[in-house]
């Protein structure tokens, strides 16, 4: 009998030593468990059996042998404190008939858990063999560390050189992203280094302007992905979102076409775009690094693409300021460079644009020996739109101020041509009249204008006489006029509404009662020092706040001599 227990103990003594040699001499944790098993499975006569080992606090990193894969998949998710008392681990070893356990443990310290199945023999686990187990589970305790060491090590070393070489990729993509200006060519720059980074076939690149979307790059369903974006709330994405549909309820049709990943481009923790990935070609999921990756170089991206954005923009406001410049030079031109000298009349007048070019007009044009025309005008709108008509109605006021027309017949015509070759409801308010030296008259048609003011004595008599505002429609009605006779020191006061609606910083209005007031003092002043006086108070009571309307001013006084 001590011969046969002798030979038994040397047997197991050679076991355990040939065990240890042989899962010591590999650093590979599947072969160290597959061979722990296998000696188990020989040694204990069962042929099942699992070990779990702790992997981020989780018993988790399954190796099983005897088992169908759809068995090891359902293994529970088990946290590493409370696994012994979970409902799940039991129903689980009861329902695969795992009658038996150990823990596998070094240094104090948890490093995974055996499972095995019912002997063949149908024999419980006796107490000698759960000792000679733990010799087992002792001696794959250093080489399972070790191992599991080794691969921490690896799995660092590997996530070091993969964060190398996207630094380096970001590096490089930096420069390509700095020097490109057109956004289609950014788009497609960002499609290629995504797909050759994270191996991704299935992409799409979304930006935002104002309260609109557009799709740059889609390797999706065009019409589904675009009916998709409009529901999502793109100012609540403000950090990646992983397809689990619960984080974030709006995502879920997006995840539903198969989009895996949403990563928000920002600018100043504002989502100015989104990157849309499908799943990887090699199946693997997105890591935290992935994750950073993609988020970095659409930072890159956004920022080229804003540059695009603003630098076409300062082009346009260029090339627009180039174009107002230019209208502004022959807009000037418009007006009359030196005005007409007359034996019984003082003419004064003044222009300024609240813009680069207005829609204010005036004009005195020497129609023959004695008479002079005077015209003043305010056309609907600024900038170029309003200049084109200015200068539409000036060709058209020379063309007829020539053809010795009667005022009204002249009036008739003008609102006629100036009709025909207005569009968007634009309109002008237009007055004008013939000064003649030897009647001593003023013969006028106000078109719809603010009425100039006639000062006499003073009294206000105001020029309304004339018709409906000009260019609304063609002439149906022929216009009015009026022919006032003029007195020595007579004062007549052509504006625009850029007088009467000057705004100090209270937005208070100069109005037309402090004009009419202000003009009453006037009675003894050149045309001259009229306008300048008119001028400085409109000056002075806006406090020189810059307008948005342009102001112009026509003053003709009738002589004392």
């Amino acid at each position: 009998m001590e011969n046969e227990a002798h030979k038994i103990t040397l047997r197991n003594l050679s076991a355990l030593v040939d065990f240890g040699n042989l899962i010591n001499s590999s650093l590979q944790t599947d072969f160290i468990i597959n061979n722990l098993l296998l000696t188990c499975f020989g040694k204990f006569h069962t042929t099942k059996g699992i070990v779990a080992v702790v992997r981020d606090g989780d018993l988790n990193y399954i190796v099983a042998k005897g088992l169908t894969k759809n068995v090891i998949d359902d293994f529970p998710n088990l946290p590493e404190k409370d696994y012994q008392v979970s409902v799940d681990l039991n129903e689980y070893l009861v329902k695969h008939n795992l009658i038996h356990s150990q823990e596998i443990h070094s240094a104090d310290k948890l490093i995974g858990v055996i499972f095995l199945g019912e002997r063949m023999s149908s024999e419980e686990y006796s107490i000698e063999d759960s000792k000679f187990l733990q010799t087992f589970l002792n001696i794959s305790a250093t080489a399972l560390e070790n191992s599991l060491s080794i691969n921490k090590l690896k799995t660092a070393n590997n996530n070091l050189d993969s964060k190398v070489h996207q630094l380096n990729a970001l590096f490089d993509l930096s420069k390509e992203f700095s020097g490109i200006l057109e956004i289609p060519l950014i788009s497609k720059l960002l499609g290629f280094s995504i797909i050759g980074q994270l191996l991704v076939s299935k992409y799409a690149v979304v930006i935002f302007k104002e309260n609109e979307f557009e799709i740059l790059e889609s390797k999706f369903n065009s019409e589904l992905l675009e009916e998709n974006i409009t529901l999502l709330e793109e100012n609540k994405i403000d950090k990646p979102i992983l397809c689990d549909g619960k984080s974030h309820k709006s995502s879920s049709p997006l995840f539903e076409m198969g989009i895996e990943l949403i990563v928000p481009m920002q600018i100043k923790q504002k989502t100015k775009g989104l990157i849309l990935l499908g799943k990887r070609n090699t199946g693997q999921n997105y890591s935290k690094s992935d994750i950073e990756f993609v988020s970095s170089i659409g930072s890159l991206a956004i920022i080229s693409i804003e540059n695009s954005l603003l630098f076409k923009d300062a082009l346009e406001k260029q090339r627009l300021e180039k174009d107002l410049e230019i209208a502004k030079k022959i807009q000037q031109k418009l007006l009359p460079s030196k005005l007409p000298e007359m034996k019984n009349f003082e003419i004064a007048a003044y222009n300024s644009a609240a813009k680069q070019v207005g829609g204010d007009y005036y004009d005195a044009l020497t129609l023959d020996s004695g008479r002079v025309l005077v015209a003043i005008a305010d056309v609907s709108g600024k900038g170029v739109q309003a200049a084109l008509l200015m200068a539409n109605l000036q060709a058209f006021l020379q063309s007829i101020s020539k053809q010795n027309k009667a005022l009204v017949d002249a009036s008739n015509l003008l609102n006629d041509l100036v009709s025909e070759n207005t569009s968007d409801g634009r309109f002008i308010t237009f007055f004008w009249g013939i000064l003649d030296d030897e009647n001593m008259s003023f013969e006028s048609v106000n078109m719809g204008h603010n009425p100039p003011l006639l000062l006499r004595n003073g009294v206000i008599t105001k020029l309304k006489n004339g018709g409906m505002l000009m260019g609304v429609m063609p002439t149906v009605t022929p216009y009015n006029n009026e022919i006032t006779k003029l007195e020595k020191n007579d004062l007549i006061i052509m504006f625009t509404d850029g007088i009467t609606e000057a705004m100090d910083g209270e937005n208070t209005e100069f109005s037309d009662e402090r004009l009419e007031d202000l003009s009453l003092t006037l009675n003894n002043l050149s045309a001259n020092d009229s306008l300048k006086k008119i001028l400085a108070e409109v000056n002075l009571f806006t406090g020189g706040i810059e307008q948005s309307d342009d102001i112009t001013c026509i003053v003709v006084k009738a002589k004392e001599v």
